[in-house]
């Protein structure tokens, strides 16, 4: 079915909390028994929270009560991401704004401890997901979006193969001062490039004896 011809287009499934196994990530639905690896990750680490809707942990114990707030809503799926070296939870990230009626849905609530960040658990932890949404699900277009002051971000969306579509002006308080929003996408024609070129990337091959790639990721 091409995207203009939905005329037996009858939406996709909503995405279930299922546990996603790769060669260096896993992504598993998540839980309180994650609350300490991953206050363990974010732990000395306040700036990663500069753009993000809650403020750093003080302890463990209000990872945990933020772990029972986010499974409580109805509105996201949060995955914790797990170093499958470790098998301890690095990082996070949701699916989220699910309109499985139209096939679009968000990647999003991101936050990558220095563990994961910038690594090939990182990289894997996101097209497990992108192949969970796509391959799986049938989904029409993922969604990334972030502070436009978030530069890491920006970064990370166009190494993963995400086209930018334009900014929203003072889309909402974050933290009590105005964030400006920049959306990117990816559609489902695309995927299977990208899911080639992150592949070819995160194969053995191209892994040096120091854990780094040997070859950059390739740009779109």
């Amino acid at each position: 079915m091409t995207s203009s011809d939905l005329s037996r287009w009858s939406g996709c499934p909503t995405p279930e909390p299922v546990e996603l196994q790769g060669r260096y990530a896993r992504l598993e639905p998540l839980a309180p028994r994650h609350a300490p690896a991953l206050f363990d990750s974010v732990r000395d680490h306040p700036e990663l929270f500069a753009h993000l809707h809650e403020h750093p942990p003080a302890d463990e114990a209000q990872v945990l009560t933020w772990i029972d707030a986010v499974r409580a809503r109805g509105d996201l799926m949060m995955w914790a991401v797990i170093d499958a070296a470790t098998g301890l939870a690095g990082g996070r990230q949701a699916l989220m704004r699910i309109d499985a009626g139209s096939g679009v849905v968000e990647i999003g609530s991101i936050l990558w401890g220095p563990c994961v960040a910038r690594t090939r658990v990182a990289t894997e932890a996101f097209a497990l997901h992108a192949g969970y949404v796509f391959d799986q699900l049938g989904y029409r277009r993922l969604e990334w979006k972030c502070d436009s002051a978030n530069d890491a971000s920006r970064r990370a969306a166009q190494r993963l193969g995400f086209t930018a579509e334009g900014t929203f002006a003072q889309h909402m308080v974050v933290q009590c001062r105005t964030r400006d929003t920049t959306w990117f996408a990816m559609l489902a024609h695309q995927w299977p490039d990208v899911h080639s070129r992150l592949q070819s990337w995160l194969e053995p091959a191209n892994v040096a004896a120091d854990g780094h790639q040997l070859a950059p990721l390739a740009r779109p």
